[in-house]
């Protein structure tokens, strides 16, 4: 099936698809050009480097969790003046 045949919206969703396949994609290629290094080594940088930050955020929100836990044991919760 021809770009013309299909429906207006279909067209611009398939040309904006397009444009990013042309010019967002390959930015790997193109870095590693301009730092003379190899494709490969650039590809697995952004592989661990969006492990890392994964794993950090994980761990401040564990982090987080611990001590909102930690304060809850810390101080009892009285339900009534009478508890005291």
């Amino acid at each position: 099936m021809s770009l013309e045949a299909k429906p207006k919206r279909m067209r611009a969703v398939l040309q904006i698809k397009y444009f990013f396949e042309k010019h967002g994609f390959h930015v790997s290629s193109r870095l590693a050009d301009k730092l003379g290094m190899r494709v490969t080594s650039v590809r697995l940088f952004f592989i661990y480097i969006s492990f890392v930050t994964a794993g950090i955020g994980f761990g401040v929100y564990l982090t987080l969790a611990f001590w909102i836990r930690l304060k809850d044991l810390i101080r009892a919760k009285r339900t009534s003046v009478f508890d005291l």
